[in-house]
């Protein structure tokens, strides 16, 4: 290693910073962060900096460097846009062994500043030794992205349990074990979610408990409309944490593939009048794994409160006092509408926009036709690609015009999107013709007119069509 990795404490400890421009604004915003009492010393300071020497949260000494100024410091960092500056700043902390920073210039440093990721007290320092620090940077961002805010909270919580975790497991492996059964379990996702005194009273329970199974949790992921970059950096976690994970045929393939590779996998798929399970059975199932200690992943697609049965199944979960997360996903109809170049509202054609379902629960589409057939309204109909001919034909019945432009998009946001216009008598000849199958979603409205002008993720198909045609795939 060119740099030994260290993390200093420098709560009320002095430290230089030489220069007061942007540059040294920078630094000193992270000295501040570490409770550093700041001295400055420069000809003048920037806005912030002045504002910050009149607060009396940093000491300036206006005027130039001089070597004596780093007697007594922690830390000096210079910062200016002089070399021979830097150099004299440099020399003089060397000489009395201070640690320091000449910001771009590892040549005249003897620390350099790493790239951080606060989730205080949990701190992350990556460097590059200083040779790219744009590198760094990039790794840092991508850290940012899968390291959860609330590690902090959990860090924390953590460290005041430590001397009774100590006590409980004398055995250093027993006490590791412990520990990561917390640290990724519904202890850890209470501290994270703010529920702190649950969190307490689970944590309390699990070192009065004499038995080593953990207490198992159900969470009810929205997995998106299909694409795996749209998942939340929340399900994505959960699903690399899961013992068992539950899907359906709505979750593609490519999302299946985030999952922790041992985890169990089962499917519980519904299609209309074909359950593999009943939804009933499906929520006793999560019930009884949930209580044999497991991590138990709902996974649905789009969002499990949007015509996902969330809410029936979390029902059960809380009859029977299961620990339960909901983290809600990019809703089908915002993803299809979104890849498909169809804004759902739109000032020129839609000032409101409903979401149904194509089949209520005993299989009837008995729905408010007087509120869907409005104008100036786009609806988004959910699984109702098997009673197309039937919704066609009542839109048109209650008043709706035959030729109101409709959209059906198959696969959303996939590498398989399809996307087909039509208007609503031609619909169910569009949909047989290029045998469009499940997932799909159904868009009513003028603004699927925009589909050819605005569509930039798949080229869009228009009906009326015939077996001759060559769909987009």
């Amino acid at each position: 290693m060119d740099y030994f990795p260290i993390f200093l404490k420098l709560q009320d400890a002095p430290c230089l910073v030489v220069g007061g421009g942007d540059v040294a604004l920078r630094k000193i915003r992270l000295l501040k962060a570490a409770a550093a009492r700041i001295t400055v010393v420069a000809p003048e300071l920037t806005a912030e900096l002045g504002e910050m020497a009149q607060q009396g949260s940093l000491h300036w000494l206006p005027g130039y460097f001089a070597s004596e100024q780093v007697a007594g410091m922690r830390l000096v960092v210079a910062a200016t846009d002089q070399r021979a500056v830097n150099q004299q700043v440099s020399a003089a902390a060397q000489a009395h062994n201070i640690p320091v920073n000449v910001v771009d210039d590892p040549e005249l440093s003897t620390y350099i500043t790493p790239a951080i990721i606060d989730r205080s007290p949990l701190v992350i320092a990556v460097s590059s030794g200083g040779a790219v620090p744009v590198l760094a940077r990039l790794v840092r961002a991508r850290l940012e992205s899968i390291i959860p805010a609330g590690f902090g909270l959990l860090a924390a919580f953590s460290a005041r349990f430590r001397d009774k975790v100590k006590a409980r497991f004398g055995d250093v492996e027993a006490r590791r074990a412990f520990w990561e059964s917390v640290l990724e379990g519904p202890v850890a996702e209470a501290v994270m979610n703010g529920r702190e005194e649950a969190a307490c009273q689970e944590m309390e329970k699990r070192l009065a408990s004499t038995q080593d199974t953990p207490s198992g949790a159900v969470y009810l992921v929205g997995a998106g409309p299909g694409n795996p970059d749209l998942l939340t950096f929340r399900a994505l976690r959960l699903m690399q944490q899961a013992d068992v994970v539950l899907h359906d045929n709505l979750v593609a393939r490519e999302l299946l593939e985030l999952v922790r590779r041992d985890a169990e996998r089962i499917y519980v798929g519904k299609a209309r009048a074909n359950h593999s399970l009943p939804q009933e059975d499906i929520n006793l199932l999560m019930v009884r794994l949930a209580s044999e200690g497991k991590r138990v992943l709902r996974l649905k697609g789009g969002d499990p409160f949007t015509f996902g049965r969330g809410g029936e199944e979390i029902e059960t979960l809380a009859e029977h006092g299961i620990p339960f997360e909901v983290v809600p996903g990019i809703t089908s109809a915002n993803g299809a509408a979104s890849y498909a170049g169809i804004p759902l509202t739109h000032r020129d054609h839609a000032q409101s926009v409903t979401f149904v379902t194509g089949h209520k629960k005993d299989g009837s589409i008995n729905l408010d036709w007087p509120a869907l057939t409005r104008p100036d309204q786009t609806v988004v109909v959910y699984m109702g690609l098997t009673m197309a001919a039937e919704l066609c034909a009542a839109f048109i019945q209650h008043g709706k015009p035959a030729d109101t432009p409709v959209a059906v998009i198959e696969w959303a946001t996939t590498a398989r999107q399809r996307t087909l216009t039509g208007t609503l008598s031609s619909l169910p000849a569009l949909i047989s013709s290029y045998g469009v199958a499940s997932p799909a979603l159904i868009i009513v409205g003028s603004v699927v007119t925009l589909a050819d002008k605005l569509a930039w993720y798949r080229r869009v198909e228009n009906g009326p069509a015939t077996m001759a045609d060559s769909p987009q795939t």
